[in-house]
């Protein structure tokens, strides 16, 4: 499915322990798929399914923080974070994003570095509380230009640059970092930074970091994030 649909398909369980996999084609695929699998249903999609993806983002309020996409409109008493949902990771919705935002707005603002940017939310939501300078960095070209193409919607500068897993990370005040409890561990050594924010791991999971001490922790919907400040 992956060969014939590198644009994405759909997972679905069945109550048998089963499941099935679908995707949006046309004629051409559908012929496609019989030829590699040997038999499959196809059904008409509804009018207006180009849109239906739409009904998945909706906005999310943290604190004095609005996160959504550029349809919905936002309230007048919050700082509004408009992101395009595309092809990096971070929408707002995600619990771990979300303990990222509120531990953010909890922080004396000065430079910040975002590490694993995906879309930016975490570098552009810091920038309009006031951190400055913001620098973002990730692995993923398409995360870079996802979180360059946010800034501008939003009106904030952040500098964002594809790294290696190696590279030297840009010194900053404050660091968060939205990845996984292998990565931030990983990165005990690599930050250049007084404060440290992780997140993108469950709260079964206790990241040791050398030459950090650990100062908070915050948890949502089986969920962490952890405060460390330099020992």
């Amino acid at each position: 499915m992956i060969a014939l649909f590198p644009e994405g398909f759909e997972e679905v369980e069945r109550e048998d322990g089963g499941f099935e996999l679908a995707a949006y084609t046309d004629a051409a695929g559908e012929e496609r798929v019989w030829h590699v699998f040997g038999g499959a249903r196809s059904t008409d999609v509804a009018d207006g399914w180009e849109d239906r993806w739409r009904s998945f983002h909706r906005p999310v309020r943290v604190g004095g923080l609005w996160i959504g996409p550029p349809w919905e409109r936002p309230p007048s008493d919050a700082i509004s974070v408009v992101v395009d949902p595309g092809r990096a990771f971070g929408t707002g919705a995600h619990p771990t994003t979300q303990l990222c935002l509120q531990v953010l707005q909890e922080i004396v603002p000065g430079s910040l570095l975002d590490v694993g940017s995906g879309s930016g939310v975490l570098a552009i939501a810091a920038a309009l509380l006031g951190f400055d300078p913001v620098a973002a960095v990730d692995v993923e070209v398409p995360a870079i230009e996802a979180t360059l193409a946010n800034a501008r919607a939003n009106g904030v500068s952040v500098d964002a640059q594809v790294v290696d897993a190696d590279d030297a990370l840009p010194r900053a005040e404050t660091a968060v970092a939205n990845i996984s409890s292998g990565a931030v561990t990983a990165l005990d050594t690599r930050l250049d930074t007084e404060t440290f924010v992780a997140s993108g791991y469950l709260a079964a999971d206790h990241p040791v970091l050398r030459g950090w001490a650990h100062v908070d922790r915050r948890v949502k919907d089986g969920w962490a994030a952890d405060v460390y400040r330099r020992a």
